[in-house]
């Protein structure tokens, strides 16, 4: 899986790698299942058939840690045009967008950073869907967090992203839980030194846990079929129920999918794939 990570990483970073990455014939395959396309036409077309599926999409335009502005700038209207389109073809209700700061701004330029997320928060307001500021590794993660704050003034439904790994991620969880806060939970992909994030599976699926349920303390209402984002920790590794708050496992956001017990619990050993994309108050997310 670490290989797997680091290439996936690097793909991001570079559009020379993503195209030998997703051209050559042993890992075509493997971007696939995470890479929609090189155009907005394929991006519409995988929103289109996950909606037709019943599930919810967030599009991510890859290319990190840009140093020129001018390429900084052609990503801001790459987004602008995506959503443009979605709203065209009646999607924006199945789609939102996802940002990573270093794709809008070049040298950690947090003013610069802030005035084209507003243009893309813009762009998605007009078209009737939201956006999430994606994390990236820990090094950015206050300013991250500081982006989504300023936002949020503006325009409340911003998104936010936490990473279990973070040992400091508890206390992000209790600062951005409640009503109204719209935060995406996910494990972590990036290389992290020990002493800011945990290091093995099992510490990083009891830290998902331990969030989730902080972010669904603060919530005063009830939980949306869009709950949480990516897969289950405690079942896919074959532990339900042990030392996880029923508040967590019991929250039916598969339902239909045939991986869940009539109680609402998670099937042993069978992974829980999560097609919601936050935590959320629960009528909106």
């Amino acid at each position: 899986m670490e290989p797997l990570r680091s290439l996936i990483l690097a793909a991001a970073d570079s559009d020379a790698i993503r195209r030998a990455v997703a051209t050559a014939p042993g890992t075509r395959g493997i971007v696939a299942r995470f890479v929609a396309g090189e155009t907005v036409a394929d991006a519409l077309a995988a929103v289109r058939s996950l909606a037709a599926d019943g599930r919810y999409a967030t599009l991510d335009h890859l290319g990190e840690n840009t140093s020129d502005p001018g390429v900084t700038e052609d990503t801001v209207r790459t987004y602008e045009r995506l959503l443009d389109a979605l709203r065209a073809e009646g999607l924006a209700d199945a789609a939102e967008v996802s940002v990573k700061v270093s794709a809008v701004t070049v040298a950690r330029d947090e003013e610069l950073a802030l005035r084209n997320a507003r243009r893309i928060c813009a762009a998605a307001q007009r078209c009737g869907t939201t956006v999430t500021i994606d994390m990236e590794d820990h090094t950015a993660t206050d300013a991250t967090l500081r982006l989504v704050e300023t936002l949020r003034q503006e325009w409340p439904w911003a998104g936010a992203v936490l990473q279990s790994y973070l040992r400091r991620t508890p206390a992000d969880a209790v600062a951005l839980s409640g009503a109204g806060s719209r935060v995406r939970l996910c494990k972590g992909a990036y290389a992290e030194p020990a002493d800011v994030a945990f290091t093995t599976g099992h510490e990083t699926d009891l830290a998902y846990v331990r969030c989730a349920n902080i972010l669904l303390e603060g919530v005063p209402t009830r939980c949306s079929p869009r709950t949480i984002h990516g897969w289950w920790p405690c079942c896919a590794s074959g532990r339900v129920g042990t030392g996880v708050s029923r508040a967590v496992t019991s929250t039916r956001c598969c339902t239909g999918s045939g991986r869940t017990s009539r109680s609402g619990w998670p099937r042993k050993g069978r992974p829980c794939v999560c097609t919601c994309r936050s935590v959320s108050s629960g009528t909106d997310t």
